[in-house]
């Protein structure tokens, strides 16, 4: 017998990659409608910096959304998914400015 949750439960995928080309795993994985923290703190700058491009043309390019959670960690997820800040936390939009909300 199917769960009642079953038509809205919503996976959350963990990547922290160690290669640019692991990005396209993210890119997939937002594609399939799962919602991606990404932790590029293991990347060397440059290609840590690249592989965000990336992703984040990709998601943009599905029609995605991304929020900076901090310097090295951003939240990818499909359209269909809500991103809501709670009161007094403190994110970080596309542009690298914090926002307080």
């Amino acid at each position: 017998m199917d769960a009642p949750f079953a038509d809205w439960w919503h996976e959350i995928v963990v990547f922290k990659p160690l290669v640019f080309e692991q990005a396209f795993e993210a890119v997939l994985a937002v594609r399939e409608q799962h919602t991606v923290l990404l932790n590029i703190c293991r990347m060397d700058p440059e290609h840590a910096q690249r592989t965000i491009d990336f992703v984040i043309g990709g998601v943009t390019a599905l029609d995605g959304q991304h929020v900076r959670i901090d310097e090295k960690v951003f939240l990818f997820a499909p359209s269909l998914v809500a991103i809501k800040a709670l009161q007094g936390s403190l994110i970080r939009d596309s542009s690298s400015k914090s926002i307080e909300r």
